[in-house]
Formats: C-alpha cells, structure tokens, sequence
C-alpha cells in the first residue's frame, strides 16, 4: 500500500494519498476528481564516509543525560 504524491490540475494544490491498486483520489482541498500522480524521489540515508564511526550529538531535551546518551532519551536514563 504505497502513499503516492498528486497534483490537483483545479485547485494546484500537491497532497499524499494512501493508494490501493491504480484508484485516482479526489483532491483533499476542492474535491476534484482528475489528479496526476508525480514522480517521487526515492530518498535514501546512508551515513557519508568522514562522519562514519561518529557519535550523532542530539540537543539536549532538558533531562538530565547519563553517560550513554547525548541528549537524557536512551532507554537506562529516559
């Protein structure tokens, strides 16, 4: 069940939309009926090669952090 990108030709609004099979949604916005799918970019996150092996420093939520985390949000200090 892939959520695909539309264009409304009528309002030009762009919306996502949950999809089964080749059914066409009716635009969120004004209800109209004749939408075109877009071409989505895949996105894909691989980590670059000089931050590989680097620790993520998260901004702190105000907790306090233990010594395993950045930011007080692993699972031994919450």
């Amino acid at each position: 069940m892939p959520i695909y990108e539309y264009h409304c030709p009528k309002c030009h609004k762009d919306f996502e939309e949950l999809v089964f099979g080749s059914d066409v949604p009716a635009c969120p916005a004004c209800g109209g009926n004749a939408c075109e799918r877009l071409m989505s970019r895949p996105v894909i996150h691989t980590p670059t090669p000089s931050k590989v092996g680097q620790v993520m420093q998260y901004p702190s939520s105000g907790k306090s952090a233990c010594g395993s985390c950045a930011g007080g949000n692993c699972s031994s200090c919450r």
